[in-house]
């Protein structure tokens, strides 16, 4: 008889001390934990909707470049997308990866992307070359577009390399719908460049090819010197192809570009504070060094996959503080709260983040 008065005592002062814990918490931001809606923090980024796809065919449109379509395994028509969309792959590693659509949206069975090979890059072309043959599974997030493609009363089209994967599809519709186009497409031989017997067919004289190991590099001031007003400027491919595009670009031309890599800062890349208003601890991040490498000297187990600002898996709520956005994702109701910590910055003197 005591032994089961003890025990009813102890489960009665349990459950006082949990609806006490529950009191405290919805009553303190601060402690045990914030009374915060559930943050982004570790939840595996942006909820993009997502998509189990297999690979249904594999092939090489030109050296160093893979090319994959997808298709749904239960043969389901696939979401709409428009030119210039992409997809985030999640490679059987588990990192994501931006990879634009350069098929034809009227085929609603089947998503095809290509990716060049990159020898001294992060991983990730490396994992789709080796390990992406065909029926093999892998998540896709999308199609997002962040590259569309406008009305306009002609187009000029710039591509470099890898770089005429979001492109392609605008020529096709452009030419499809009667449309003045011209394209200027480099790369280091004509070997390495995808779908260019396509293009040529395509376009003809309006298709200026510029092989580097025959003809040097691209002119883009010379391509663009003949764009008419109002024209609509596309560029996608290595930096310095994009700058000089930029810098040649004449006035009354709209200018749209594509990038995969993250632009430089335009504000102080100076210290500032990070505060973790969760972990109880505030950081200090050096010039040079990411928010979220930082972070991850007190939080290793932190989610992040890109490192880019492109896949969004690392993005945090910001409670407090001006935030110098770098990213290429989010848009402008998410950048009021939250940032993707791999590439933006502190504005100010220090950001407290829901962590």
């Amino acid at each position: 008889m005591p032994r089961t008065r003890s025990v009813v005592l102890a489960a009665g002062a349990a459950l006082l001390v949990r609806r006490a814990v529950r009191r405290r918490i919805a009553t303190s931001p601060l402690w045990p934990l914030p009374a915060l809606e559930t943050p982004i923090s570790g939840q595996g980024g942006r909820r993009v909707p997502s998509l189990r796809l297999t690979v249904a065919e594999r092939a090489v449109p030109a050296e160093g470049v893979a090319l994959l379509r997808l298709e749904s395994p239960a043969g389901t028509a696939l979401p709409e997308w428009r030119p210039g969309a992409h997809l985030d792959l999640v490679l059987p590693s588990g990192l994501v990866r931006q990879y634009s659509l350069c098929g034809d949206p009227a085929d609603r069975a089947t998503y095809t992307v290509a990716t060049r090979l990159i020898e001294d890059g992060r991983g990730g072309s490396r994992e789709v070359h080796e390990q992406l043959r065909e029926g093999a599974e892998l998540v896709v997030r999308g199609p997002r577009n962040r590259f569309p493609l406008a009305e306009a009363p002609s187009y000029a089209f710039v591509a470099g390399g890898i770089g005429i994967t979001p492109v392609l599809p605008m020529l096709r519709a452009v030419e499809a719908a009667g449309g003045e186009w011209r394209l200027l497409y480099g790369g280091r031989s004509r070997a390495t460049m995808p779908f260019l017997d396509e293009i040529e067919k395509l376009g003809g004289e309006r298709v200026t090819v510029v092989a580097e190991d025959d003809a040097g590099l691209p002119d883009a001031a010379a391509f663009l010197a003949d764009t008419g007003e109002g024209a609509a400027v596309y560029c996608c491919g290595p930096e310095p192809l994009m700058d000089a595009v930029a810098a040649a670009l004449p006035e009354g031309r709209t200018l749209h570009l594509e990038r995969f890599t993250p632009g430089a800062s335009t504000a102080q890349l100076g210290t500032f504070e990070v505060e973790l208003r969760r972990t109880g601890r505030t950081l200090t991040v050096p010039a040079g060094r990411s928010v979220l490498a930082t972070v991850r000297d007190e939080l290793p187990n932190i989610s992040y996959s890109c490192e880019q600002g492109f896949c969004g898996t690392c993005q945090q709520r910001v409670l407090e503080g001006e935030i110098d956005h770098q990213d290429e994702l989010l848009d402008d109701a998410e950048r009021q709260d939250s940032m993707l910590i791999c590439v933006s910055r502190c504005l100010g003197r220090k950001l407290v983040l829901d962590l």
